[in-house]
């Protein structure tokens, strides 16, 4: 192996970037995909549309519509309407909750007699209406406790929650959405760029240039690699230091930790396109093929918006066949657990992710043929 036949591959690929401009989207893409997601994902609901219909004007009934009227979850509205009126206005998508509490309901629960509380949410996105449903449960259950004290029905204390939120204890979005994107942005992006670099070459004719030459073919792929391994190696400190200062994440584990799952996986990522770049013979079927084959297991399986262990059995085994759970699994570590690698786990996804980038880099080496087929 020469190193001067890989320094002039590494030279002539960082020209050609820089002459067709393409270099600035290589960091004008991940920033845009960081700060577009990590402000536009939003898993908290606050300022739901609420009405409530207040059949019972009591003073336990006015303690319930306080709880809402002061809470930033609900935008709540007090109506005298019907029911039937207030259930279209959901159909209508103007009212997100409506809730009906019955007459004689203070009197019921002063006889300990059972009483129940109307409650319609909007359930046209189940993710939504779950956290909605959650945030009224919690509501009620908070106002029953206090004015059943208030009418002397003390509660003996059987059972106490003492609840507390571990690793994000603000339970700010960004938390949660900000890290899981690196695993999106860090297979996407490079894999992109990598997928052109030989299907280029075929494209233009080029690639008999090597087909002719005596460059061996680990020259070749090193050589065609090592730009875009060190571009998106300086472009994973840029998405760090938009994480941890624009965002605001906390950063609670090992940086060398972090940079090198990040550089085993941006490998990962430029492998997955070198091989779609050697099977493939035009530049925009190579784009399309690996948008496909990166972006939806990207987004879907990278447990930013739902967790890996919540899925069902066919999504649970296909999210374990993509690197970018374990990889995820690793920098959600870092930023908000800090276990590292005591953490047998952390230790078994990383041999995971090492395999991974060696699998695909010796199937796209044999793959690679120095003759025209």
């Amino acid at each position: 192996m020469k190193f001067s036949v890989i320094k002039a591959y590494f030279i002539k690929e960082y020209i050609e970037l820089y002459r067709s401009k393409v270099i600035f989207i290589l960091y004008i893409m991940p920033i845009m995909i960081m700060i577009l997601f990590g402000y536009g994902i939003k898993l908290e609901v606050t300022h739901a549309k609420t009405i409530i219909i207040d059949n019972d004007n009591s003073i336990f009934s006015q303690k319930i519509i306080e709880k809402f009227l002061h809470s930033k979850y609900f935008n709540t509205k007090v109506l005298q309407i019907s029911e039937n009126e207030a259930l279209k206005s959901i159909k209508r998508a103007k009212t997100d909750i409506l809730i009906i509490i019955p007459s004689s309901f203070e009197k019921n629960i002063l006889h300990n007699q059972k009483s129940e509380i109307g409650v319609f949410i909007d359930g046209s996105f189940p993710i939504r209406a779950i956290t909605m449903e959650s945030y009224v449960k919690g509501v009620l259950l908070d106002a029953a406790m206090k004015t059943a004290t208030m009418f002397g029905k003390k509660m003996d204390g059987l059972i106490t929650i003492n609840q507390r939120a571990l690793f994000n204890q603000a339970m700010r979005d960004e938390n949660a959405i900000v890290p899981g994107l690196f695993g999106l942005i860090l297979l996407v992006a490079p894999a992109i760029l990598s997928a052109l670099l030989i299907v280029k070459e075929k494209e233009n004719g080029t690639i008999f240039n090597f087909y002719s030459s005596p460059v061996k073919k680990d020259e070749f792929i090193i050589g065609k690699l090592s730009t875009a391994f060190l571009l998106y190696s300086s472009a994973i400190f840029l998405l760090f230091l938009i994480a941890t200062y624009i965002f605001s994440v906390p950063f609670r584990g090992s940086f060398i930790i972090f940079w090198f799952v990040s550089e085993i996986y941006v490998l990962i990522s430029i492998s997955i396109g070198l091989l779609i770049s050697i099977i493939t013979n035009r530049q925009i079927v190579a784009l399309v093929v690996t948008v496909i084959i990166t972006i939806i297991p990207g987004f879907l399986y990278s447990g930013m918006l739902m967790p890996i262990s919540s899925m069902k059995s066919e999504s649970y085994i296909e999210a374990h066949i993509f690197p970018v759970m374990y990889y995820n699994h690793i920098v959600y570590d870092t930023f908000l657990i800090g276990q590292g690698f005591s953490s047998f786990k952390n230790i078994e996804y990383l041999v995971i992710l090492i395999f991974y980038a060696l699998t695909i880099l010796t199937i796209s080496y044999t793959l690679l043929k120095k003759e025209m087929r």
